[in-house]
């Protein structure tokens, strides 16, 4: 069976987050308000996904202007120059017996790109009030901002520095399948 169903994002049921330790203390949290995906499946098997998923760098919102201002500054994401951050799978793991997988590809933050993993939680496959398939996502995961070029920092007064290194990624993630109905087919789920 060919890759013949295309999955888009539900822009209205989804969010790509962060969240990184600052002052050492506490969190401070993120997300990016534009964001889309060409996401292909043989039938329902997700765990056969070709995913090519893109994120304006320049949405990035933290509730803050100021430091959203900071955040798409050339010490960050250089959104002047860099008008996207991408993600291209290579391979998804089997499920374990609570559905989680392993998503392994490629992130392209400022033109450097490094293979990561990510945590995948399959939620389920249903069919909507309006007849159509829509399947959902926990994706999480943990970089390093420093392998991106993300530098920026200043040591405080108490020991440490302002903003961690480390940088906790969280998405939700909710897609409506635009290709050949599945719910009649046997779910694989890895």
């Amino acid at each position: 069976m060919g890759k013949d169903n295309k999955w888009s994002i539900d822009q209205a049921h989804s969010e790509v987050g962060f969240r990184v330790r600052h002052l050492m203390i506490s969190h401070v949290k993120g997300s990016f308000k534009t964001f889309d995906a060409s996401i292909h499946t043989d039938g329902a098997d997700f765990s056969t996904a070709d995913i090519d998923f893109w994120i304006d760098a320049a949405s990035v919102s933290s509730g803050d202007n100021d430091r959203d201002n900071h955040l798409k500054a050339d010490e960050f994401f250089d959104v002047e120059h860099h008008h996207q951050i991408t993600f291209q799978s290579h391979t998804i793991g089997k499920a374990d017996k609570e559905g989680n997988h392993t998503l392994w590809g490629d992130l392209t933050i400022k033109e450097t790109t490094k293979r990561i993993s990510l945590n995948v939680h399959f939620g389920g496959l249903i069919l909507d009030p309006w007849g159509k398939e829509r399947a959902g996502f926990t994706v999480t995961g943990v970089i390093n901002r420093k392998d991106w070029g993300l530098e920026w920092n200043h040591i405080i007064a108490a020991g440490g520095w302002m903003v961690d290194d480390e940088v906790y990624i969280f998405c939700e993630m909710e897609l409506t399948n635009l290709g050949v109905k599945v719910m009649d087919m046997e779910l694989i789920t890895g």
